[in-house]
């Protein structure tokens, strides 16, 4: 029997995809998983007992995702499981910042009680007008699973889009439209695109990716939006190019004290992944991810182990490791297999960074004798016995 505790609400259709050999439990220390959402866990201590953290979307800034490494315990995510939810957004912000929809809005609003609103409404309707995004550049800074489907999908509202990933993977390029224009430096996505919007994920490298530099070479009136993470752009360079009219709108889902109140900004309350459909998703693929973890040891989508399928396991045994990317690690636990009589029916390894994951499968049950010699090996931080 496995239990799981969650930290935030998690979508039913999620949960119900345990099966009875789960249970839910409210005290933390005796579970074998976490499901989380936004909660901060950085503080936490976690027991002996868990095994698992997946976290019901795509960042884990929450998570202290290498403490849970050395505990041999893997943190998953659920990435792409809330893309469509993120692209209607940005599609939603361009059309916002390209005709003055909210101001509109507001100025029907003020004059509701004006008996003439509908006469007066055609005088004062050019300025709020502003343009179409058909025949527009868009540039797209990351092609994962929202930026592709940002840019197929502006491709078809008829923008001219050019998309920059140096890390592109092939499933990517392979959803991509063929009209997509693949930029080869990230200077020309600044110099010639109309819109352009950012998805990447937020660490040292892309931390203040936009900055004074890159603002100076966009365009005049340029709209720059950014459904990633705040701390991607230099807020108070930006803040200067909105007063000056440098950077004509800049539509975030992410307020804070100096982005909130600053002119021409279209600043939305963290929406992009909220949608009832996304938290479905990705609570559905978290349970997938624990239990296939629990169950069969596989990882998918780890963001500390690498990824490792080997099925439903047919043979007597199975023994996984969570241990330290260094060499002569496996000579180690052949060896012991070796002495304890085991014979290898399969088995692989791979690693992450600093962190490997090694799967053996046996010809005979894996003994507890087994199981705590490999654990006693230096580096190696938890050891499971699967069947």
């Amino acid at each position: 029997m496995f239990r799981y505790h969650t930290l935030n609400n998690i979508s039913p259709k999620g949960i119900e995809k345990f099966s009875d050999n789960y249970q839910p439990t409210d005290n933390v220390a005796e579970a074998d998983a976490i499901l989380v959402r936004s909660a901060k866990m950085q503080d936490m201590d976690f027991s002996d007992n868990l095994l698992a953290i997946a976290r019901a979307g795509a960042g884990v800034n929450n998570i202290p995702v290498d403490e849970c490494a050395e505990k041999g315990i893997v943190v998953f995510n659920t990435p792409g499981q809330n893309a469509n939810g993120v692209k209607e957004l940005v599609i939603a912000g361009m059309l916002l910042a390209s005709r003055d929809i909210v101001g509109g809005i507001e100025w029907v609003k003020q004059d509701s009680d004006d008996p003439e609103i509908g006469k007066k409404a055609e005088k004062e309707k050019k300025q709020f007008a502003g343009c179409e995004i058909s025949g527009k550049k868009l540039g797209i800074i990351g092609l994962g699973a929202i930026g592709q489907m940002v840019a197929n999908a502006a491709a078809h509202l008829g923008m001219d889009v050019y998309g920059y990933d140096p890390f592109i993977s092939v499933d990517a390029a392979w959803n991509l439209s063929r009209t997509i224009h693949h930029s080869r430096y990230i200077d020309e996505i600044f110099k010639v695109c109309d819109y352009i919007t950012i998805h990447v994920p937020a660490n040292g490298e892309t931390k203040g990716m936009i900055g004074r530099e890159q603002i100076d070479m966009m365009k005049e009136g340029v709209v720059l939006l950014n459904f990633a993470r705040d701390i991607l752009v230099d807020e108070p360079a930006l803040v200067e190019a909105l007063e000056a009219g440098k950077v004509k709108k800049y539509v975030t889902d992410f307020a804070n004290p100096t982005i909130a109140g600053a002119p021409n900004t279209l600043v939305t309350p963290h929406l992009g992944a909220s949608t009832e459909e996304a938290e479905d998703n990705c609570a559905v693929a978290a349970v997938r991810a624990v239990r296939d973890f629990l169950e069969n040891g596989n990882i998918r989508h780890s963001v500390n182990y690498p990824k490792i399928d080997m099925g439903v396991c047919t043979d007597a045994g199975r023994i996984t490791i969570c241990h330290k990317n260094k060499v002569d690690m496996i000579r180690k636990f052949t060896s012991i297999l070796t002495a304890s009589g085991a014979n290898v029916a399969n088995m692989i390894n791979k690693s992450k960074g600093e962190y490997a994951y090694t799967v053996f499968d046996l010809e005979t049950p894996v003994t507890e004798k087994i199981r705590k010699e490999i654990e006693e090996v230096d580096g190696v931080f938890r050891v499971r016995i699967i069947v």
